[in-house]
């Protein structure tokens, strides 16, 4: 193992409040020490940090690897490579894979590929239901026991409440987390955009805000009878945040996160039908994308991920309607984070500092707490899973830039802030620039 001496950067680490210019040492894949080097240290290796932050590496919550079963749209060696340019060390793939992750040797398997990779951690969702058909419920202790840190069913609702309601039942039974995209079974089934006048002009089929609402009111009274914890993905609406908030104060043990690209865009974005901003859940109104922002500030939204979903060409150059949901995200998760947080600072004319730490919170240490996952920090005696970035340096999102498979984003065109140096996983160097 390397013995790291990273000097002379300014280190962000939201869970223990550090934001200022500190070294730090990494001993057999462990972080050692923050500050001052541990006794008898010698450094095999020292990175010399100048103008860089220095953070956890990165935890996204919703990584599509694609794999097994649609190699045609990525592999896991493509997408881990975009992981490590993006800084991003951990992540959660939702169980919507070909088959479907309900059974332990499926989970097994991709656990084992993503090790022998040697770069991010990945930690599979199992399914809630067998093949997601939200019918008979899996075996939830034997997908645990094979690696799985939570149960969902992707983009697939449970129709029959009472199935929900047994699955909630079992989940709080075991201390398992339920991790649920609320979206009506019947209402705005087939939609491709955001219900309103801009989706009515263009002629698309609409997903009413309601169709989130509806999901969490039924959530929540199941949350009440339950005792279950649960976790919502990708919200999208100022009313359905409005319903997670009074949740939250009623004391439910629910949390809930956005997809990043949410936090930026609004329905207008689709444009003349750019099915590149066609995505799940659809990009609603301005009201909508500001009360994300408030919703980040106030601490209603827990975390964000990149909603990671490479989607192949074949798919996805098709009329805005026909064409495959989904948007590369995996190398934009940070340059994306950043570019709130400058938005912020220029609106509230305040210091980009602490709104920085706060944004980093959202993609490190808070994703990890709604996972349940130790990692997100630089505490001593942590994994250490480092990236090291410059905040200033540019970069233009085009195909060519991106390792993903998957060349969709809306962001194409787009010059961003923020490009990583160096990403560091367990104590080794898995990417530099």
């Amino acid at each position: 193992m390397n013995n790291i001496h990273i000097k002379n950067g300014h280190i962000i680490d939201p869970a223990n409040h550090i934001d200022g210019k500190h070294d730090l040492f990494i001993v057999d894949g462990k972080v050692a020490a923050v500050g001052a080097a541990p006794a008898g240290f010698s450094a095999d290796q020292t990175i010399d940090a100048s103008g860089l932050i220095v953070a956890p590496g990165l935890v996204d919550l919703s990584a599509r690897l694609r794999e097994p079963g649609f190699e045609y749209k990525a592999t896991l060696e493509s997408e881990m490579q975009a992981a490590m340019q993006g800084g991003v060390t951990t992540l959660v793939c939702p169980p919507d894979t070909d088959p479907v992750l309900d059974e332990p040797g499926l989970v097994e398997m991709l656990k084992h590929r993503a090790r022998s990779l040697n770069q991010a951690h990945v930690h599979p969702l199992g399914a809630l239901t067998m093949g997601l058909k939200g019918q008979a419920l899996t075996e939830m202790a034997e997908l645990t026991e094979s690696g799985c840190i939570g149960f969902a069913q992707a983009e697939e609702p449970i129709a029959d409440t009472n199935v929900l309601l047994r699955a909630m039942q079992y989940a709080r039974t075991f201390g398992y987390t339920v991790w649920l995209r609320p979206q009506d079974a019947y209402i705005g089934r087939g939609g491709v955009a955001a219900s309103g006048p801009l989706a009515s002009r263009l002629g698309l089929s609409g997903v009413p805000v309601m169709a989130e609402t509806i999901a969490l009111h039924t959530i929540f009274e199941l949350m009440r009878a339950t005792g279950a914890r649960v976790h919502l993905c990708r919200i999208s609406s100022a009313a359905g945040l409005e319903l997670i908030r009074k949740a939250k104060q009623e004391g439910l043990p629910v949390t809930c996160d956005v997809g990043v690209h949410h936090v930026h865009l609004t329905d207008a974005d689709i444009g003349f039908f750019d099915s590149n901003a066609r995505v799940t859940p659809p990009f609603r109104s301005q009201r909508d994308r500001d009360a994300i922002r408030a919703g980040l500030l106030d601490g209603t939204i827990d975390a964000l991920c990149s909603d990671h979903t490479p989607v192949d060409d074949d798919e996805k150059l098709l009329p805005f309607g026909e064409a495959s949901p989904g948007a590369t995200g995996l190398e934009l998760l940070l340059s994306l984070t950043l570019k709130w947080t400058d938005d912020y600072a220029v609106q509230q004319d305040a210091g980009k500092q602490g709104v920085l730490s706060r944004a980093l919170a959202r993609i490190t240490s808070e994703a990890a707490r709604v996972a349940g996952l130790d990692a997100g920090t630089l505490s001593v005696g942590a994994v250490a899973d480092v990236v090291l970035f410059d905040a200033g340096a540019h970069w233009t999102v085009e195909r060519s830039a991106l390792a993903s498979q998957g060349k969709h984003t809306p962001f194409l065109g787009y010059n961003l802030a923020g490009q990583v140096r160096t990403t560091i996983v367990a104590g080794h160097v898995a990417y530099q620039r």
